[in-house]
């Protein structure tokens, strides 16, 4: 009798020990990275850049205040108090995450 309650007992530890092990492996680690513009340029964009649209990002360190304008392949970081901006906005798709 006093055998059978060890081994209920070590059976239950067993078990809860598996169920930790378990859930705490499951998790995968999360992707921290940050993907923003850092610095912009107030160059024109020329007019034979095709841009697919844009986004307006706001400064958060390590971000900077941005219009992120979008092209097939490519992201072009420009700075929102340039002159030429509200121009090349005008025809352009917003992008909302």
């Amino acid at each position: 009798m006093e055998t059978q309650r060890i081994l209920m007992r070590s059976l239950a530890v067993a078990v809860v020990l598996a169920a930790v092990t378990w859930t705490t492996t499951d998790r995968r680690p999360t992707r921290v990275g940050v993907s923003c513009c850092k610095e912009v340029s107030r160059a024109r964009i020329p007019p034979t850049v095709k841009l697919v649209g844009y986004k307006q990002q706001n400064a958060l360190s390590p971000c900077v205040d941005a219009i992120i304008f979008y092209t097939e392949k490519d992201k072009i970081c420009s700075d929102p108090d340039a002159r030429w901006i509200p121009a090349r906005l005008r025809d352009l798709k917003e992008i909302v995450d």
